[in-house]
């Protein structure tokens, strides 16, 4: 068996030697090498639970993200089908109004990005305002 040297103040050895004798252990020494088998075998526990407590949130959060992706992805397709059924059902307007009609869009898609930047919170709301004022 290897030997190490520390230094202990009185206090401290007094204080192992009574605890030594209440516990029944023969020695200080057996005292000191029961304290760091107990130190390291906890840690190891205390390292294996927080590991395994880490794994379960990555999971938790991977299958999370999975699921925003999912509705995302529904959600982009739903857009994408009132898109087709728009541009399928209105009909392009005459040459002699082209322009006037491409000005009122433009303003009523400006109003419809605002009202949307007004029902959103948070940072999707600040994203949504950029795009906006990026546009002016």
């Amino acid at each position: 068996m290897g030997q190490k040297t520390i230094r202990l103040t009185g206090r401290i050895q007094e204080r192992l030697a009574t605890e030594a004798r209440r516990r029944g252990l023969p020695s200080t020494s057996a005292l000191i090498r029961a304290a760091i088998e107990n130190e390291l075998e906890d840690r190891q526990a205390t390292l294996d639970a927080m590991e395994q407590r880490m794994a379960g949130t990555l999971e938790r959060l991977g299958k999370e993200i999975g699921r925003v992706g999912t509705a995302q992805h529904a959600q982009f397709a739903l857009v994408d089908a009132l898109a087709r059924v728009i541009l399928l059902c209105l009909p392009e307007p005459s040459a002699d109004v082209h322009s006037q009609a491409l000005a009122n869009a433009k303003q009523r898609h400006h109003k419809l990005l605002r009202a949307a930047a007004l029902s959103m919170r948070g940072d999707a709301r600040t994203a949504l305002a950029n795009l906006v004022s990026h546009g002016e």
